[in-house]
């Protein structure tokens, strides 16, 4: 098994992501929006009830990059890949119609002892205006694939902080909830064919990770900026265990001023950690 190591610095276009307010209400119930209170959160899962303007979740933005634009990476197994980790930065608040251009860059294939680490960023912008929407971070391990004798990278220092959380939230997903969120087109039958998931180790279909993300930042979004997509800057997270549908997740979130940290248990296991939070540098608020 190869790595194509003269990919890094190769760039490819995800070509138009078009989207109008049904697909992001799709994804804002997909992340549990409305699950536990239908009356709440209406404006990002109804265009016609509370009174309130339309709006997007940011995280929706994870959406804009097409996996399945990506490059081959090398000729392992498609079953060692995992992702690792993810950030979204926001330049503003989503619209709730139209249409972003995605371009994104093989950053970095980093050695992590036993696997590779393949970092991607991508910029997402304006179809029709070439104004910026959102930037990401993807990181995609290849599980028995380091050792190759290149950079490590260095992480950002993350800490837990001590003491209990200024902030805990708990939502309970649904038993369908991973099948609800394949439904933005992330296809991949590890979350929906029960024969994949036990060829892979598990007893049943797993939930999205980038799921686990929107929950995340459902939490980080009401408990750090009253909701308003207005103020919601940078997020991100590493995923470091799987979530089977049906499971709570608690979003614990310690403030910092300007920023937060956090991360996502469920079960008392944690599965989303080293995550940050930024306030968008210049929104009112």
């Amino acid at each position: 098994m190869t790595l194509y190591h003269d990919l890094v610095g190769h760039t490819w276009n995800s070509g138009t992501r078009h989207w109008t307010f049904f697909d992001t209400a799709l994804y804002a119930i997909g992340v549990g929006a409305g699950a536990e209170d239908p009356t709440r959160e209406l404006r990002f899962t109804t265009q016609d009830s509370g009174g309130a303007t339309p709006a997007v979740l940011p995280t929706f933005a994870a959406t804009l990059v097409s996996r399945r634009a990506e490059p081959v990476f090398g000729d392992y197994e498609v079953s060692q890949l995992l992702h690792t980790y993810q950030s979204v930065t926001l330049h503003g608040p989503l619209p709730v119609a139209g249409a972003a251009v995605t371009n994104s860059r093989l950053t970095a294939l980093r050695d992590r002892g036993r696997g590779a680490l393949a970092v991607i960023d991508s910029s997402c912008v304006e179809a029709c205006t070439g104004r910026p929407l959102a930037d990401l971070r993807t990181g995609l391990t290849i599980r028995r694939e380091g050792g190759f004798g290149g950079d490590p990278g260095e992480e950002e220092p993350w800490e837990r902080p001590t003491g209990e959380p200024d902030h805990a939230v708990g939502y309970r997903t649904a038993a369908n909830q991973a099948l609800l969120y394949r439904l933005n087109g992330d296809l991949n039958p590890l979350h929906s064919d029960p024969a994949i998931a036990a060829r892979l180790g598990f007893g049943r279909p797993l939930l999205h990770g980038l799921c686990t993300f929107g929950y995340a930042g459902r939490a980080l979004l009401h408990a750090l900026c009253e909701g308003e997509t207005s103020t919601f800057g940078t997020m991100s997270a590493g995923f470091t265990a799987p979530v089977l549908p049906g499971q709570e997740l608690v979003v614990r979130i310690w403030e910092r001023g300007e920023s937060a940290l956090f991360e996502v248990r469920s079960n008392g296991r944690l599965v989303m950690d080293c995550g940050r939070f930024d306030r968008r540098a210049g929104a009112a608020g």
